[in-house]
């Protein structure tokens, strides 16, 4: 095989960042692509050379295989890292990287292809005697045929996408009669989503765990096992924190389902990273899921608790070389424990919105045992048109209580501020008994976090409080700063003291303050029957250290227009000050007016200027960060105007329909 010497990188975000720093330090020469959306990206500036691809949407810029092998050409690179999403378990792309006289990091296309429909590598696997749950994979894709053999099985089954992943495409049917809905629907997912409505049945495998197996094969037959990942933490069969081992799997056990999934790659003549993924049932029972053709974005946990580098071994197998250990070699290498959780620009408490913005302040946990892998900086802005998770928050340990303590103080020593997260939602996560327990399902989040319980989450007295000090201190501040005044002048006055009235919305619920200011430093309040004082001991713009309740706390703050961002007590807040601001309207969308509800694309609209619908109807469709959200009417009445049309890109709380209420 041809040696490369320069590597291009048809990803972005953090992906990116870690593949290209991967490849430098063993030498080679990188190359960035970028859309027009991340021109400033990270992933850009860490590469030698970058090469333009297209506009902002994926389909027009990272989703065009001409444009990334052209780019390839025109940079010299001679090798392709396509690392995961976008590209990189597509056939086609692999097969074009080839043709073109490069190589391409990853398996050979037939092996893409051979695992890329989940129906066919089901098929593939039971040939080769790989585990598989119980089901129906023909090809009589009729409705009748599939309720049919759903009824065979038994309830509760999974509707899945064929070609599917993400999560989407799929259902889980506990009711006979909810079968052609169910089926109905996962098809209309799976078309719009992939381009492939073929469906496959499968019987549902209640309480289980998602366990898979890290496989990498090279060019000299060898195919090799790195032990396993525990990814059950899932939302929407979305992956939320992943660790290796797994509490799950025993020694007998662990070499058992490598040794199947070995089988499931030389099935298919794998080369390079793969992943096997397994339904892991409570009798110990595993059962083939599908298997990923590329890295895995929680393969880092893998690289922790083994002590390798799996890129490294990606481009040294793509050189031709032999893997640079045995079987036996990797299992002697295992120690402690590694655990991951994924950093999203999502609002846990609205039904997990994805989120957009340009980023105040980042600053990233260090300590013994703790990796972050990301692209986020400083004044990074954050789209609306790739996916939402921005980095990946790991920990290692000696045990997995050491690990999962790790991960707890590292969050809480994470800070991103600017555009709402997910931060929170996995300190408590991480936190809670049951997962601190290990015995836990894909089940976890539905049963210990339930949408109303986390929606129902609100700031406390003393956070609202801190609120309010951080206005006062930004206020103060600038105001020093204008008049060329020290610090010692804050909160000095010449008459007697007297309350400061801030008025601060959180959400759509408004909190009315009047805090009383004693020397600009010590600060008391009653909210909603509570009294709070805080002591501020040492601030400065971007943060300021108090006393409250005997405990010495830190806020860490950022502020943009007349939003005002706090980190303290735990947890981080957006709150908007409006102690100025004029009166709004009683709720939103009372007025008619339908606003998008994040910068996305308008897939589908439903009405048309004369149309009368009722309070509920849905009127627009709108798709942001892979997500597909129903926008419904709070009244009823007539549609007066619509002004947007499928297709077209929008912005955050731009106007999408107007409708004159009724009566």
């Amino acid at each position: 095989m041809t040696r490369f010497t320069k590597v291009l990188v048809a990803n972005r975000g953090e992906i990116a960042v870690r593949v290209i720093r991967g490849a430098k330090k063993l030498g080679y020469k990188t190359v960035a692509v970028y859309s027009e959306a991340d021109r400033e990206s990270l992933h850009v500036a860490e590469a030698d050379e970058a090469v333009c691809i297209g506009p902002a949407p994926a389909k027009e810029s990272y989703l065009v295989i001409e444009n990334i092998i052209a780019a390839a050409k025109s940079s010299g690179a001679q090798a392709v890292h396509p690392g995961y999403g976008f590209l990189s378990e597509r056939e086609a792309f692999a097969k074009a990287v080839q043709d073109a006289g490069l190589i391409f990091i990853g398996p050979d296309p037939h092996s893409i292809e051979a695992m890329g429909n989940k129906s066919a590598s089901k098929i593939r696997m039971l040939k080769a005697k790989v585990p598989c749950v119980p089901g129906y994979q023909g090809d009589d894709q009729a409705d009748e045929t599939l309720v049919k053999e759903s009824k065979k099985i038994g309830m509760p089954v999974m509707v899945k996408a064929a070609a599917g992943g993400g999560g989407r495409g799929m259902r889980l049917v506990h009711d006979e009669n909810d079968l052609l809905a169910s089926i109905q629907s996962a098809r209309s997912e799976a078309t719009n989503a992939f381009g492939d409505g073929q469906l496959l049945i499968e019987k549902a495998v209640m309480d289980a765990r998602h366990v898979e197996i890290q496989v990498f094969g090279d060019r000299h037959g060898n195919v090799v096992f790195l032990g396993e990942r525990d990814c059950s933490v899932q939302r929407r069969n979305q992956k939320v924190i992943e660790e290796a081992p797994s509490p799950a799997v025993d020694e007998a056990l662990r070499k058992k389902m490598g040794e199947a999934a070995v089988a499931a790659a030389k099935a298919v003549d794998y080369v390079g990273a793969g992943t096997v993924e397994f339904m892991l049932a409570r009798d110990k029972q595993f059962y083939f899921l599908e298997m990923n053709t590329r890295l895995q974005v929680e393969h880092p946990v893998t690289e922790l608790v083994y002590g390798v580098d799996l890129v490294e071994w990606q481009l040294r197998v793509a050189q031709g070389e032999k893997l640079p250990l045995t079987q036996d070699e990797i299992l002697k290498r295992r120690h402690g424990w590694a655990i991951e959780v994924r950093l999203c620009a999502e609002d846990a408490h609205a039904n997990y919105m994805p989120q957009t913005g340009s980023v105040l302040r980042w600053r990233a946990p260090h300590g013994a045992g703790v990796r972050v892998d990301t692209y986020l900086r400083n004044n990074a802005v954050i789209s609306p048109f790739y996916d939402s998770m921005q980095a990946k928050i790991m920990a290692w340990g000696e045990d997995r209580e050491t690990a999962r303590l790790r991960l707890l103080k590292a969050l809480e020593d994470t800070t991103l501020l600017g555009v709402i997260n997910n931060r929170d939602y996995l300190h408590a996560l991480v936190s809670h008994e049951a997962f601190a327990s290990g015995d836990f399902s894909t089940g976890f989040i539905g049963k210990y976090f339930p949408a109303e319980q986390v929606a129902a989450q609100k700031p406390t007295p003393k956070q609202i409080t801190l609120a309010a000090v951080a206005l006062y201190l930004d206020d103060a501040h600038r105001l020093a700063v204008a008049n060329s005044l020290t610090p010692d002048f804050i909160g000095w006055h010449s008459s007697h003291e007297c309350p400061a009235e801030f008025k601060l919305k959180w959400k759509d619920k408004e909190y009315d303050l009047d805090v009383l200011v004693h020397d600009g430093h010590r600060f008391s309040t009653t909210i909603e029957g509570q009294a709070v004082t805080v002591e501020v001991t040492r601030s400065d713009p971007a943060e300021f250290s108090y006393l409250a309740d005997g405990v010495q706390g830190k806020a860490r703050i950022a502020h943009d227009g007349d939003t005002v961002w706090i980190q303290a007590e735990g947890a981080n807040w957006r709150y908007t000050d409006i102690t100025l601001a004029a009166a709004q309207a009683a709720a939103a969308g009372s007025d008619g007016r339908i606003l998008a509800n994040s910068d996305g694309k308008i897939i589908a609209v439903h009405v048309k200027p004369g149309d009368v619908v009722e309070k509920g109807k849905t009127l627009v469709a709108l798709e942001a960060m892979k997500m597909e959200f129903q926008l419904q009417t709070p009244v009823a009445g007539t549609v007066e105007a619509v002004s947007v049309t499928a297709g077209q890109q929008v912005k955050n709380r731009q106007l999408l329909v107007q409708i004159k209420p009724a009566g």
